[in-house]
């Protein structure tokens, strides 16, 4: 018989922390703290594996799975002296999720479960506190009724303002037993209403119904938007883990907390949390109530009033700093934990490998590794490369004016301008008009997630460090301060007041999530400082990766940008970015329109000089490192005048009639200009274009030789080519060149290389053949997927995600590499080429170069190097040091 059902609790357990894929994350980790003698409420897992079989039969369970649950059950009640179901003694327990990747508020959790009209006399009669069991009962309709039953959670919280109004009370836990039996009422009422049925009053029924809705949520909006943007396969499913309940809303020595064993902003060794007294846990992270600090350190520091919990509760908090340290320990990692303490008795209820800032995920990799916890491979390994994307773009300038309106919490790092937009919904529809947002709200909830990706931050007027919002913001990356307390929004007008100050919708505001600050309008930005941490660990990748990394750079902006991110050369240097200038686009379009070659030479006689003076400047700043520089590749028309004023003035300088130029425009019109009349085809057809380029290349080199005296390393690459005969043909007129400017310029001869862009199939099929007359093979892969697909990435956009989501392709392809169709062809051009050319230098220069996922095929097949957007040369370094990692045969460690 099939195993479905694993229990947990009173010091021992029936799973561990390496079953994960089993019993999902928070399922494995109960196990875990209950093996290692920590204070677990007893409780069971329902594994993943009920998840994939409730999906593959029209959601129906196992039939084994109902007397395992009971047997569970009867266990958990053993344990802790009750019963299911029980009037006079009710066992309550808790359901909530439990992937094996984090997914914070993305699914649905229901507490106090086995209340109901006999069971809450019950627990009020065993707790000798009537007030605390409504207060529970209330909670548990309000959970049931949202999560299972489907009743709007708004309306419940319309039915609790008004008692409160009507009780002229602010907290909920003002609110009298009295008032809390109304509350009961109402909400039972609200239920009737919603559904047509009475709240269900049988245990067996709501446990059924909130394991069914723990399993459905799996599948809903916010999960699957959380599952896409963190590449989290639908396929892994959720484990359900239902565990007794304790209360942390027992009166005044009962809390309920979460805490980081360090700052999840900045890394930073301290012990880090919140906690609620008298309350339960989703009210701290729900940001109903507004949460206080649990260390005196933090509060002090903060300026804030509330006692914390190791001034309210001292030997509780000792016994969590003791279980903290030992959790980290023993994960080697920093843990987020959540915690109840009822009737001054420390509960532990979860703990994890933390949410952290990318800022943080490097001074806790490092610290950690110089702690001797873990090793440096292992400290390489922690840092996920795309995150390091949060700490390459630019802050606020300490020196600008700010216009600070409001401060609220730093709940997660960086700095944000946008328009104020008040829903999700709008922040998205904005966001894909290219409108820079900032999404406003009293607190965030788990609906919101895609408006909180569109946006660039996050501002919330409720809600903790440890809220939803904070949460979420972190992991995403997003600047966010939350528990703005001043900024009182206002849906109905659309308006943001705060201290006698109104801001509409569509404003400019600014936050900065290191300090919490709130500013009116956009403040100036700086760069940031790569130093410190950053620089430890990208120093131990780089010890550590084969792969060299190269950036796309054609700008001497972007070639010292690459430089500053630890680039080692230029693998993709575009010559037609540089002839869309203003100063030059005339003369390029003069060049193109002319109807003869002496025309078209005087116009590139013009040009010459301005590419010069763009490769001796690249030359300089590369300092002696290779640089790729791709020969004119994209057709024609894209720098053919479009407007009548344009086509007048092009025409003028060339003391032409504008008609003429209408004409000539019109013959270079092509149907399909991406497979039509471009890359080596244009050398082909017009060899004084790819001359003009060789010769501002071999030129550039040879100022920049005889006045640095460092070498300089010139790569030219010819694009688009199909056959070996186009190499050929273009490699004598470079060489031809090569020769003339060393014949004019004098000095030692320029070393130099000429090779080509892979990035059609028959090239990938012919490399062998290629090889033979070029040096080196540079992979264009962003044609190549279009060439192999036979799809335009300008125009996939518009069916490439439904192909995704019905799993036709696992990713966008041209945003990860396409292994097996375009992987096979970079394969075999890998193979043939190296056995004709041993010695063949073979890179990738497409978006892939910048991606993880890519680098890892890269490093697989043996390419020399990977060449991505300056910004993106320290994701590719940590990620091809990973490659490397992941290819030694026994990681360290």
């Amino acid at each position: 018989m099939s195993k479905w059902v694993y229990t947990f609790g009173d010091g021992a357990a029936e799973g561990r922390a390496d079953m994960r894929n089993l019993l999902g994350g928070k399922g494995a980790n109960l196990a875990e703290m209950s093996n290692l003698g920590l204070p677990v409420p007893p409780g069971f897992t329902i594994t993943t594996e009920v998840c994939t079989w409730y999906y593959d039969h029209g959601q129906a369970y196992p039939d084994e799975l109902g007397a395992q649950v009971r047997d569970a059950l009867n266990t958990v009640g053993e344990t802790v002296g009750a019963g299911f179901g029980d009037a006079a003694n009710p066992l309550l327990v808790s359901v909530r999720s439990g992937a094996r990747a984090s997914m914070p508020g993305m699914m649905d959790t229901v507490l106090n479960l086995g209340l109901n009209d006999a069971t809450v006399e019950g627990l009020a009669a065993r707790s000798g506190d009537r007030r605390f069991a409504f207060d529970s009962y209330r909670r548990f309709i309000q959970m049931y009724g949202d999560v299972v039953l489907g009743v709007d959670h708004g309306d419940f919280e319309d039915l609790l303002e008004g008692v409160k109004e009507t009780r002229g009370v602010w907290l909920d836990n003002e609110l009298t037993v009295e008032d809390l039996e109304q509350i009961v009422s109402l909400f039972k009422e609200q239920v009737q209403k919603g559904t047509g049925k009475p709240f269900p009053q049988d245990p067996d029924d709501q446990l059924w119904g909130a394991v069914s809705a723990v399993f459905g949520s799996w599948m809903n909006d916010r999960a699957n938007t959380y599952r896409r943007l963190h590449d989290i396969p639908a396929a892994w499913g959720t484990a359900v883990n239902v565990q007794a309940m304790v209360f942390g809303n027992m009166g005044d020595d009962s809390a309920t907390g979460v805490a980081f064993t360090r700052d999840p902003s900045t890394g930073e060794k301290i012990f880090f949390g919140e906690y609620l007294m008298n309350a339960q846990g989703e009210d701290v992270v729900a940001g109903i109530r507004t949460p206080q600090l649990i260390t005196r350190a933090a509060r002090e520091a903060a300026g804030e009033e509330a006692p914390s919990l190791e001034e309210n509760l001292p030997v509780v908090f000792a016994e969590l700093v003791r279980v903290y340290q030992s959790l980290e320990a023993h994960y080697r990692d920093m843990q987020d934990i959540e915690f109840t303490v009822q009737q001054g008795k420390l509960w532990m209820l979860q703990t994890r490998s933390g949410k952290r800032t990318a800022k943080a995920a490097l001074k806790i990799a490092v610290d950690m590794a110089e702690e001797g916890l873990i090793d440096r491979t292992e400290a390489i390994s922690r840092i996920e490369p795309g995150s390091l994307d949060q700490l390459l773009h630019p802050t606020l300038d300490p020196e600008a004016t700010r216009d600070v309106i409001a401060k609220g919490l730093p709940a997660s790092p960086g700095a944000a301008s946008g328009r104020i937009v008040f829903t999700a919904d709008e922040a998205e529809r904005q966001a894909k008009l290219g409108e820079k947002v900032l999404l406003v709200r009293e607190e965030t909830s788990p609906e919101d997630i895609h408006g909180m990706h569109a946006a660039e931050g996050i501002l919330t007027s409720r809600g903790g460090m440890t809220s939803h919002a904070a949460v979420v913001a972190r992991g995403m990356g997003r600047p966010c301060v939350s528990g703005a307390g001043h900024i009182r929004i206002d849906h109905k007008t659309g308006e943001m007041r705060v201290l006698g100050r109104t801001f509409h919708a569509g404003d400019m505001l600014t936050i900065d999530g290191a300090t919490g600050e709130v500013m009116a309008g956009s403040v100036p930005t700086i760069k940031p400082e790569l130093s410190g941490d950053f620089g430890i660990l990208m120093g131990w990748a780089d010890e550590i990766r084969r792969l060299r990394v190269r950036a796309n750079a054609e700008t001497p902006n972007d070639a010292r940008t690459a430089r500053e991110f630890g680039a080692e050369g230029i693998g993709l240097c575009r010559t037609e970015h540089m002839f869309f200038d203003e100063d030059r686009i005339l003369a390029v379009r003069e060049m193109i329109l002319a109807e003869k070659v002496e025309g078209r030479k005087a116009a590139l006689a013009r040009i010459l000089p301005m590419q010069r003076a763009d490769f001796v400047e690249l030359f300089r700043i590369m300092a002696g490192l290779p640089v790729t520089i791709r020969l004119l590749d994209p057709p024609l028309h894209e720098f053919l005048p479009k407007s009548d004023e344009e086509i007048d003035a092009v025409a003028a300088s060339m003391n032409a009639e504008s008609e003429q130029m209408r004409r000539r425009a019109a013959e270079l019109h092509e149907f399909n200009p991406m497979l039509g009349h471009r890359g080596c085809r244009l050398g082909i057809s017009f060899p004084e274009i790819y001359e003009m380029q060789a010769r501002a290349i071999f030129e550039a080199a040879h100022i920049v030789v005889k006045e640095s005296g460092a070498a300089v390393v010139p790569e030219v690459m010819i694009p688009l080519a199909a056959t070996r005969q186009e190499i050929d043909i273009l490699k004598a007129r470079i060489d031809a060149v090569a020769a003339a400017v060393h014949a004019e310029q004098g000095g030692d001869a320029i070393e130099y290389l000429v090779g080509t862009m892979i990035e059609l199939p028959r090239a990938a099929l012919r490399a062998a053949d290629i090889a033979e007359s070029a040096s080196f093979f540079s992979f264009g892969t962003n044609d190549l997927t279009q060439t192999t697909f036979g799809i335009s990435r300008d125009d996939a956009a518009s069916f490439l995600d439904e192909y995704v989501e019905q799993g036709i392709i696992p990713k966008d392809p041209f945003v990860s590499l396409d292994i097996d169709g375009v992987g096979e062809l970079v394969q075999i051009a890998v193979e043939r080429g190296r056995k004709t050319r041993p010695d063949i230098k073979l890179g990738i220069c497409g978006e892939h170069g910048g991606d993880p996922a890519s680098i890892h095929f890269c490093e697989a097949m043996g390419l020399d190097y990977v060449s991505c957007s300056p910004f993106r040369v320290p994701i590719a370094r940590l990620a091809a040091a990973q490659a490397a990692l992941n290819a030694r045969p026994e990681k360290d460690g």
